[in-house]
């Protein structure tokens, strides 16, 4: 069975259901990251002082400190279980969009990667690979672009209207 371009086919109600579900989606995506840059500036070297603390400097404008194991755990949990599932429900719509099989599956695909490799990372930069903050970095933007162009081709299918529809 074909799903290429379903969304277009969805009754109204079902459509101004979906639409609000990928707005208040991107508003909790988009308030986590307004969260990741308060507490990390966005640079490499926030995000490493975020996990690994700055208590040896004595200039620092906010004492920050190491975070224990069991921290580290409950963030990774809670962040790769929760992100799968964001990911899953947005991939869900972007497959019944009319686009090319290849992009789809890229869209639908390569969040999940992007979830490990962030979340993994930010474990192993807290466990003192140092490196891991630019693997981050990368899988984050990646991640962010995918559900940015996947949320805004939902939204924008959903209301599109084709030379068949009144």
């Amino acid at each position: 069975m074909n799903y290429n371009g379903l969304l277009l086919l969805l009754p109204k109600e079902i459509k101004v259901f979906i639409g609000a579900f990928v707005i208040i989606l991107s508003v909790g995506f988009y308030t986590g990251l307004l969260f990741v840059n308060e507490t990390s500036e966005g640079t490499p070297a926030g995000i490493q002082e975020n996990y690994q603390g700055n208590e040896e400097d004595e200039n620092a404008e906010v004492m920050k400190f190491k975070k224990s194991e069991r921290q580290m755990l409950t963030i990774v949990h809670t962040h790769i279980l929760s992100m799968s599932f964001i990911f899953f429900l947005l991939g869900g719509l972007v497959w019944i969009t009319k686009a090319p099989k290849k992009l789809k599956l890229f869209l639908t695909v390569e969040p999940f990667l992007s979830v490990v490799l962030t979340f993994g990372g930010i474990y192993f930069l807290w466990a003192g690979i140092h490196w891991m903050k630019f693997v981050v970095i990368f899988s984050g933007l990646l991640m962010t672009l995918t559900f940015v162009f996947s949320s805004l081709m939902v939204f924008f299918q959903l209301f599109y209207k084709s030379r068949g529809q009144a």
